[in-house]
């Protein structure tokens, strides 16, 4: 059970003779004493019952709310019939550097909030912060890494865990924001970045790194969470020898990309993770890196004791559009054409939906979901894209989906009411051109570059699909500039909550798309909502630009 409890206070002093006690790999920080809290959080005890727990009840305890990435809340004091008497009752606004891209855990009534490398504790109900661990962003990164992203936290007992822009791992004490220990674990590469929340699974934490365009070898790594010992590593790129190492000649293993920039989910039932992975590096000349690529454009099962590869499957064997496959990999247990199966489901950003069988990896279905789509003209019994020819050139290509997908990394939302799967869609195409580029430490490994036609326009749809009949039942256009990146969410009630492209946040009827409320943010969302409870009363929650929404009933 999740307690709050203000009868126990940890002190500074007590924080570093416990980080003098920690064993293994971790780098101990000397640093100045967190600020104390206005109101002290006390002792915030997350169990590996609270995250086993599903669906998401009062507490979100993690970035998906559960394991399953489904994002579907239990909760049903807002309904259809109540959803226009919504109200904000507070704006949190961060003065970080990058904007906020995270989605709120709460457990307790406190909710865990990062900014680029800080973290917040608020209250839940009044938005007042608790605390605050502010970390220096890194200077001289590149890409994805230098705009500071983080999405968000993960937390188990009274620990609250980070990951920072140059892929360190940070572990703080929930009650104070208090550094217990910081864990480097990218190396050899400047190029690397780390832009995910993590995930816990047992008594470890997962983490993934970013720089899939920028000459990195992509891995999944797993930590002690008591501390900070690396438990176990796999690489997403074969070394020479490895099955699949085919792909990459020489040294070329080393830069192949195939990063981990967004968190899995976890069956554990089947005690089994799926993580997905990047495209290929460099980005659009598959002339260095032959054959299938593996393991780019991937969802990887694996191990978590051990992090050995259970099975993989890949969407898009040698990518050339920068189709990465880090989309949440949905985890639904159901009859499928007559036969209960334990499902996967990806809307990935080449532009098709797939079905898998999550205990073997089987490949059941694909839907084609983008309107412009020219790469593909299908998926192949086995799962396998059937090409139509159209790749990159030195004057450059038009190719659908573009460069940013028919769909991206914000979140998709499966509602055990309707048995619908909500995803936000992406209707556009870029110009694709390639260039040799010899690969460099502080630059970007592209080969070369993607550009949006003027004249063409962009729009984005949010679309729903009944697995059970295998058909998109309605698709709801967007009004905007297609600049958002905001997911979705569910709930028992009959909701649908998102970002839309006009920036707006959005509840509509979970089965027909009716509108019923929004709230003009002003700011453009790129993050991916979540909803909770405290005292009985439900919120919902958004990062739109720097500042953080809650909405209730009055």
């Amino acid at each position: 059970m999740m307690r709050i409890s203000t009868t126990h206070r940890c002190c500074a002093l007590h924080l570093t003779i416990v980080a003098a006690l920690l064993s293994g790999a971790a780098v101990l920080i000397a640093q100045r004493p967190a600020p104390a809290a206005s109101q002290p959080t006390g002792e915030i005890n997350v169990t590996q019952r609270d995250l086993l727990s599903k669906p998401v009840r009062g507490d979100w305890p993690s970035y998906n709310g559960d394991y399953t990435g489904r994002r579907y809340s239990s909760l049903t004091q807002v309904t259809p019939q109540n959803a226009h008497q919504l109200r904000a009752q507070w704006v949190f606004h961060s003065r970080n550097a990058g904007i906020l891209q995270a989605t709120p855990v709460v457990v307790a009534g406190v909710m865990f909030v990062t900014g680029s490398n800080d973290a917040y504790a608020l209250d839940a109900v009044t938005g007042k912060t608790l605390w605050h661990h502010a970390h220096p962003i890194t200077q001289g990164l590149i890409d994805d890494a230098s705009g500071h992203i983080n999405r968000g936290v993960a937390v188990l007992g009274n620990r609250v865990y980070m990951e920072t822009d140059n892929a360190h791992l940070l572990c703080l004490d929930a009650r104070s924001g208090n550094l217990i220990w910081d864990v480097p674990y990218a190396f050899d590469n400047k190029n690397y970045g780390a832009t995910s929340a993590p995930l816990i699974i047992k008594d470890k934490v997962i983490v993934g790194t970013s720089g899939g365009d920028d000459g990195v070898r992509g891995f999944v790594a797993a930590f002690d969470a008591q501390t900070g010992k690396e438990a176990w590593r796999f690489w997403t790129i074969p070394a020479p020898g490895e099955p699949g190492s085919e792909s990459w000649p020489g040294d070329a293993y080393l830069h192949g990309g195939g990063t981990t920039w967004m968190p899995g989910t976890y069956d554990p039932e089947l005690n089994t993770i799926y993580w997905g992975t990047s495209n290929p590096s460099p980005d659009f000349d598959g002339s260095v890196r032959p054959g299938d690529d593996l393991y780019t454009d991937c969802v990887l099962a694996l191990d978590p004791d051990t992090g050995k590869l259970k099975w993989h499957f890949q969407f898009t064997p040698h990518d050339l559009s920068d189709y990465d496959a880090t989309e949440t990999p949905v985890l639904i247990d159901t009859v499928y054409k007559g036969t209960p199966r334990k499902l996967l489901m990806q809307a990935n950003r080449n532009g098709f939906l797939y079905v898998l069988d999550r205990a073997t990896g089987e490949f059941l279905d694909a839907k084609p979901f983008a309107q412009k789509l020219n790469w593909a003209k299908g998926i192949d019994a086995k799962g396998r894209p059937i090409r139509t020819g159209i790749v990159p050139t030195a004057e450059g290509t038009r190719i659908c989906p573009s460069y940013a997908g028919a769909t991206n990394w914000y979140s998709p939302s499966y509602s055990e009411l309707t048995h619908l799967f909500y995803f936000m869609t992406l209707e556009d195409c870029s110009i694709f051109s390639t260039k040799p580029q010899e690969f460099q430490e502080g630059k970007a490994y592209y080969s070369t570059g993607a550009r949006h036609r003027p004249e063409e326009d962009a729009k984005k749809y949010l679309l729903a699909y009944d697995l059970r009949k295998g058909e998109f039942v309605w698709r709801q256009p967007q009004v905007g500039d297609s600049h958002s990146f905001a997911g979705v969410m569910s709930t028992a009630s009959g909701l649908v909550a998102f970002g839309d492209d006009a920036q707006m946040f959005e509840i509509i009827d979970a089965r027909t798309g009716k509108p019923l409320w929004h709230f003009n943010t002003g700011q453009a969302m790129h993050s991916s909502p979540m909803s909770y409870a405290v005292n009985g009363k439900q919120y919902f929650a958004v990062a739109a630009g720097n500042d953080l929404f809650a909405f209730a009933l009055p």
